[in-house]
């Protein structure tokens, strides 16, 4: 068993919001938590759309991980709602609000209630690299094939 990140989460207008769920696995084998809406009332997402749905929390995630916002496949498939900036990325110093930017790419409006489940966030290591400039690069196979350049 590896050591998990510990996550400090802040509610943000604990008055308004503490009917809002934390973020939470929902099964034991979960890679994502759930991250809810803190929406006052309802939001339409009219098709096209893209909104930022507050979810009323700050975190602080260790230095050495990310946190990525992803879109829950219940509602890409079922609505076509997605996250315009698949996956976000929250960085390791950030501590304002986590904002869902929210796409409606379905043919009719969505409506997002308060307390919904919008999307999920993964937990992940992250390393920084070191760039070496150089002369040229080793060959591969694939070498410079691009875009279905592989045929498929």
């Amino acid at each position: 068993m590896t050591n998990n990140p510990v996550i400090r989460v802040r509610r943000l207008r604990p008055e308004d919001d503490s009917d809002i769920s934390l973020p939470g696995y929902m099964t034991p084998h979960c890679s994502g938590m759930d991250l809810c809406a803190a929406v006052k009332g309802e939001q339409v997402l009219e098709a096209g759309a893209i909104k930022a749905i507050p979810t009323g929390i700050a975190i602080a995630i260790p230095e050495g991980f990310e946190g990525q916002v992803r879109p829950r496949s219940g509602l890409a498939f079922k609505h076509g709602i997605s996250i315009i900036n698949s996956p976000g990325t929250i960085d390791a110093d950030y501590r304002g609000e986590i904002m869902v930017a929210l796409i409606n790419l379905g043919g009719e409006p969505y409506t997002v209630r308060r307390g919904d489940r919008i999307a999920q966030l993964v937990i992940q290591q992250v390393y920084q690299a070191s760039l070496e400039v150089v002369e040229a690069l080793d060959e591969t196979e694939r070498n410079e094939g691009g875009f279905g350049h592989t045929g498929h």
